[in-house]
């Protein structure tokens, strides 16, 4: 019996730190629209924080971006606080329903996008390399369009539904 109440109440506790799901920002302003946000050439800068909050990388991505129809290509060339470069390219599809799928190099099956209002959440695993191993990390990502120019990013990095740390991005279109 005592098993069985710890475990509702752990169930409860969980359930309590939820995050909002991306239908809560329906009502906010602007309205985010990625093909025309993410079209032309967009600046970011970030950092990754370990778990503890400390900073361990920083860096600055240069993203040019295009669409043809509902197909979209980001090319993504990152610049590394150590010196290090690296590329991503990630294919957009909208699908019929509004939502997105995203596939690159280094993303395990493909990315999933929500949108609504001036949010964007989209959920990926990672093919992620560390000292010389490469680890699948889940990624929760979170973009919120704060005018036309300037957009935020805040990633939540896990594996197995443990927290390794937290990607915070600036975007800001030329």
């Amino acid at each position: 019996m005592k098993k069985c109440l710890l475990a509702a109440l752990f169930s409860l506790g969980l359930a309590g730190c939820a995050a909002p799901g991306i239908e809560h920002y329906r009502a906010e302003q602007p309205v985010l629209d990625l093909k025309t946000y993410l079209n032309g050439t967009l600046d970011g800068w970030g950092m990754f924080q370990g778990r503890s909050g400390e900073v361990k990388r920083r860096f600055h991505v240069v993203i040019e971006a295009r669409w043809q129809g509902d197909v979209g290509v980001l090319d993504e060339q990152f610049s590394w606080s150590d010196g290090s470069t690296s590329r991503r390219v990630w294919t957009l599809q909208r699908q019929a329903d509004g939502s997105y799928r995203g596939t690159a190099d280094d993303v395990i099956g493909e990315a999933l996008g929500e949108l609504s209002g001036n949010a964007l959440r989209w959920r990926y695993v990672l093919a992620l390399p560390v000292d010389g191993k490469v680890y699948h990390v889940d990624f929760d990502d979170w973009m919120f369009l704060i005018d036309d120019k300037v957009m935020l990013n805040r990633s939540y990095l896990s594996k197995w539904g443990i927290g390794l740390g937290e990607v915070t991005l600036s975007f800001v279109k030329r």
